[in-house]
């Protein structure tokens, strides 16, 4: 169980999440101070979860762990108004903002930062979310973000920050992707003849189990496909026709555009000046 204080600078989603899912952990409310201008979202925060709240982020930040939670376009902002308020406690420093670079937050902060990229289903504890570390992160405050994080699911490590953007491309979007199949295959279920509700149910059920499948067990999903697809059966005959009609260089041209476009928006939002 985490004994250090811990700051929320911003109380929407994300935050709620992994409020919710550290306190299930054991950590009390009474270490939690959230800050949000939103006189609603503190007292919603306060209701839910009994944690302290503030309108203030100068007051939140004398905690020893601070999470970066506010927009991506507003961060730089936060960041800076930060910056010497924390200086000599020196905390560690997580964001879980899309799209704004560690080194961007090192030199508005001060200080070396943890960038995570958690996705939607971390709002559900199923989430994964992927880590960078600024080199200057000590070892032991890696750990007790990767810690922090995983209250809401699971997490992998990139040693490089660009991969970030890969991690970005496949998992931040993914959860997207997988809607889009289930939209599709709800809407072919209904093609067919299946009402659509019983088509929604199937697609969705569907796409839990196969889920659930490749995240208990140990076989990577080519087997698992492989183990599902007889050959010259129904499912054979349906995954020929995705590889006539390239789905492969489909997915692998959205993912390249999701990636492109999360380097982008980091030049976008980012940036060194001033």
């Amino acid at each position: 169980m985490l004994t250090q204080t811990l700051a929320f600078i911003g109380g929407g989603n994300m935050a709620r999440s992994l409020i919710g899912g550290l306190i299930a952990q054991g950590l009390p409310a009474t270490q939690i101070t959230v800050s949000d201008p939103m006189e609603s979202q503190r007292a919603h925060l306060q209701r839910d979860y009994g944690v302290h709240v503030t309108a203030n982020n100068e007051t939140a930040c004398a905690a020893q762990i601070i999470v970066l939670a506010v927009k991506p376009q507003e961060l730089r902002q936060v960041a800076e108004q930060l910056r010497r308020h924390i200086a000599s406690h020196r905390p560690l420093i997580i964001s879980v903002a899309a799209g704004i670079r560690a080194s961007d937050l090192h030199h508005w902060l001060g200080l070396p930062v943890v960038r995570t990229m958690p996705n939607r289903p971390a709002l559900n504890s199923c989430g994964v979310t992927g880590m960078y570390a600024s080199p200057e992160v000590p070892t032991a405050q890696r750990e007790l973000a990767e810690r922090i994080m995983n209250a809401v699911g699971t997490s992998v490590w990139v040693e490089q920050e660009t991969l970030i953007d890969a991690v970005t491309a496949v998992s931040g979007s993914g959860p997207a992707y997988f809607f889009l199949l289930m939209e599709l295959l709800e809407a072919a279920g209904v093609a067919q003849g299946l009402p659509e509700a019983t088509a929604r149910k199937l697609a969705i059920e569907t796409a839990y189990g196969a889920g659930m499948m490749a995240h208990h067990g140990s076989d990577a999903p080519a087997t698992l496909r492989a183990q599902v697809t007889s050959k010259g059966g129904t499912t054979a005959a349906a995954l020929a026709i995705f590889e006539a009609q390239g789905l492969k260089n489909t997915v692998f041209a959205a993912v390249q555009a999701a990636a492109d476009r999360s380097a982008e928006l980091a030049v976008l939002l980012g940036g060194n000046k001033g």
